[in-house]
């Protein structure tokens, strides 16, 4: 039953379903669509967030861990970082890895800009518990989502969302606007119209094999590490827990890599001398798939895109989880500006955002292919070449002040765009 119906009315749409409405719908519960929804909240804006699975599976995800500057100072903006105060741990830099030797990239001296090691993991449930405690729309296990009369933007007109409630009931939902914050499976990118949508991308021939541990991080920054045997990174989500990836074959088993053998190939990796690796009870292991892929358009109608509903790019440069914050930044600003009486900033959005994630698809893309070995072609010569050539990109990187200013601002993160 929606606020303005009686008991009566309620129980008469029973037998066809129940037709509620609001301004803004927002599909998926990660983190780009539940901080857009604080975000709409805070500006009076209606909005509601269905989410597909259940709160404990939401919750218990293990994705990124690193937020640009622009990201942590969106969230302190909107009061939406107290955990993260609390728990995150600030970063000046990376460093850089090959042949054993390490050096240090220092964002905070070359750009006056830092990152900030805070799990997605902690941002969701902090998002999710600020939800629950101001009583918003978040609906959990919400199936069969079908978003419709998406195309018309005429005044007046609202699009459509149908979705069956946990408790089986079926809903249909008017709506000014419906943001797909889906994810690269969701349903919303689905639901452009044939022809309307192209698609950009590239699967890569390796892969990362993640894990955590219960110890304390080796290191103060994150290591990068190109290594004749693959790449390798350690990184951390507090000072008891450490994160760590190998570079493995896509087609690999995680049942093929007992503990003793990722700390021992860590090891090797990640070795340099009068360091050391502390190994500790390995947690959660799991291998990880890499590609880039952009949509030509993040907007058909009435449906917006952002995050991995419309583009995701290979984890190396930390880029994922702040490339939807940009993106919900930027959209947020367009929504209430439409409120406000103008849509010049929906009617931009989807060119902004992509210029935007064209340049993090170069960089991430700059990073990936520096950093992993490339698996050979059949030829010893080309392999040895590739690795050779990525030996002087790291040693141009790490004795060139130009190029570490140019690795550190785009790290730290490009600036977020606004809709003006």
């Amino acid at each position: 039953m929606t606020s303005d119906e009686s008991p009566s009315q309620a129980a008469q749409s029973a037998d066809t379903g129940v037709r509620q409405s609001t301004q803004v719908a927002i599909i998926g519960a990660g983190p780009a669509g539940l901080l857009l929804g604080h975000i709409l909240g805070q500006a009076g804006i209606d909005y509601r967030i269905l989410e597909a699975r259940d709160k404990e599976y939401v919750l218990g995800r293990i994705r990124a861990g690193v937020l640009e500057q622009d990201s942590v100072d969106l969230l302190a903006k909107f009061g939406l970082d107290a955990d993260l105060k609390a728990n995150g741990l600030t970063h000046h830099g990376i460093y850089l890895q090959h042949e054993g030797e390490r050096h240090h990239i220092d964002f905070a001296e070359l750009t006056g800009r830092t990152v900030t090691v805070y799990g997605q993991q902690a941002l969701v449930h902090h998002l999710v518990a600020e939800h629950e405690r101001i009583g918003s729309q978040l609906i959990f296990e919400a199936t069969d989502v079908q978003p419709t009369q998406i195309e018309s933007t005429h005044d007046g007109d609202r699009a459509c969302l149908a979705y069956t409630a946990p408790n089986g009931e079926r809903i249909t939902l008017d709506c000014d606007y419906i943001i797909g914050a889906d994810g690269y499976h969701g349903v919303c990118r689905r639901t452009f119209p044939e022809g309307t949508l192209d698609v950009a991308e590239r699967v890569y021939d390796f892969a990362w094999l993640g894990i955590l541990a219960d110890v304390a991080p080796s290191t103060d920054d994150l290591i990068y590490a190109l290594h004749r045997d693959g790449f390798a990174m350690h990184s951390m989500r507090s000072t008891t827990v450490s994160r760590l990836y190998l570079q493995v074959s896509p087609d690999d088993d995680i049942a093929n890599w007992s503990d003793e053998r990722i700390w021992a190939a860590l090891q090797t990796r990640l070795g340099t001398e009068g360091w050391t690796l502390t190994e500790g009870p390995i947690t959660e292991k799991s291998i990880l798939p890499m590609r880039s892929f952009v949509v030509s358009t993040l907007n058909y109608g009435r449906l917006y895109l952002v995050g991995d509903a419309g583009h995701i790019v290979p984890p190396t440069g930390a880029k994922g989880l702040n490339s939807a914050i940009a993106d919900v930044a930027l959209l947020a600003e367009a929504l209430q500006a439409h409120y406000a009486g103008d849509d010049t900033g929906l009617e931009q959005y989807s060119d902004k955002a992509l210029d935007r994630q064209w340049k993090v698809q170069h960089f991430s893309q700059w990073m990936t292919d520096m950093l992993h070995v490339h698996p050979a072609d059949g030829s010893a010569e080309q392999s040895a070449f590739d690795f050779q050539r990525q030996l002087g990109q790291i040693r141009y990187v790490t004795s060139s002040h130009a190029a570490q200013v140019s690795l550190a601002e785009q790290y730290a993160g490009l600036p977020f765009v606004d809709a003006r």
